[in-house]
């Protein structure tokens, strides 16, 4: 896939003065519970309305979306709000039924991006169509993953593109339901700039109560816009309950959201960001370099393990070092999990190296 301008013509149509919102609930349940939120939407900032027809769920037995009937509850939305509408296609046969029912936007979800099979499938089915198409990141963290998704859309002549950052699963329980990893989203961006970029702090959050921290963050990163699941009722929704918030609740997180600048011009403002910048050049700098002069002591460490026929790892020190870098980080201002993301990191890497000298 190539950068391409041209890409981003579809979100320029709209002529928005502020980032696109895509909003709705996670499910359709009822003709009433769709059309109520809808018009509650309807003279707000919302573009386009969403809402789950069928819903991948991870067990059996679970509320698994109304089905096709609610693509003509989206009709009815489209025709009495005016608003887009959107929903989410795993198949063939979800991408012809949405079709019919002249659906504005598609997007392919988490699970289904995961698999070329599904996401080819999908892409035969859409070819050289004009609807716009989102594709969700892949439930794990693979940019290669996601990005092979999008390239075989775009080779079925499909230009409208744009991707949904929605988070990635963790083995490690942390605050978020899916973790952000926002710096495999900056490598997309950095990579294809042309790419609309939407943020779903939904899916990320999990719960209602960080949503708005999730969304400043995404617009702080320069993305085009954010899709968030809205319900009049979200205590008692059908699905994903805990992350929903009202119609109301999203008006006042949309006026209290910040809209940053992407530069400034003052000659004052880019001299002290030069000189900060600077700064952290020397600082990273300093760093490179005393990584590497701990994985000549790891090596070392190696040397002395092998002659005496000792085993890599070392459980209890290393759970030594990790728990008191964890209370120091803390000292620091430095968070849990930035602390164990990078620990494990360096651990991992000199581990590596000392089994290249044990094996050796």
């Amino acid at each position: 896939m190539e950068n391409n301008p041209k890409m981003r013509q579809w979100l320029n149509n709209f002529e928005l003065d502020h980032p696109l919102v895509i909003a709705g609930p996670c499910s359709a349940e009822t003709e009433e519970q769709v059309l109520k939120i809808a018009h509650e939407l309807k003279d707000t900032d919302v573009t386009a309305f969403r809402a789950g027809i069928w819903k991948p769920r991870t067990r059996p037995g679970n509320f698994e979306g109304v089905g096709a009937i609610g693509l003509k509850w989206l009709q009815r939305v489209k025709e009495e709000t005016g608003m887009l509408t959107c929903t989410e296609v795993a198949n063939r046969a979800h991408v012809q039924l949405a079709l019919e029912h002249d659906i504005d936007i598609l997007w392919i979800g988490a699970r289904s991006t995961v698999s070329p099979f599904i996401v080819q499938e999908i892409a035969d089915a859409l070819e050289g169509t004009d609807k716009i198409v989102l594709v969700k990141n892949p439930v794990n963290p693979d940019l290669s993953l996601w990005l092979g998704g999008i390239e075989r859309l775009y080779t079925a002549n499909i230009k409208n593109l744009g991707v949904i950052h929605r988070g990635f699963s963790a083995y490690e329980k942390t605050k978020y339901r899916n973790n952000p990893e926002w710096q495999i989203v900056v490598e997309l961006q950095n990579r294809f700039p042309d790419l609309p970029l939407i943020c779903d702090p939904s899916h990320i959050a999990g719960r209602r109560d960080i949503l708005q921290d999730i969304c400043q963050t995404a617009l702080d990163l320069n993305f085009d816009g954010l899709m968030v699941e809205t319900h009049w009722d979200p205590d008692n929704a059908w699905s994903d309950a805990a992350q929903q918030i009202t119609p109301t609740r999203l008006v006042q997180m949309m006026e209290d959201l910040k809209i940053r600048k992407e530069t400034d011009d003052d000659a004052e403002y880019k001299n002290k960001l030069n000189t900060m910048r600077t700064q952290i050049d020397v600082i990273d700098a300093g760093l490179l370099e005393s990584l590497s002069k701990r994985m000549k002591i790891a090596n070392e460490i190696g040397e002395l393990k092998k002659g005496h026929n000792v085993a890599v790892l070392q459980s209890k020190r290393w759970n030594e070092i990790l728990g008191k870098m964890i209370l120091d980080g803390d000292e620091k201002g430095l968070s849990e999990e930035f602390i164990l993301r990078i620990f494990k990191a360096i651990h991992q890497e000199s581990i590596n190296h000392q089994e290249q000298i044990i094996n050796s």
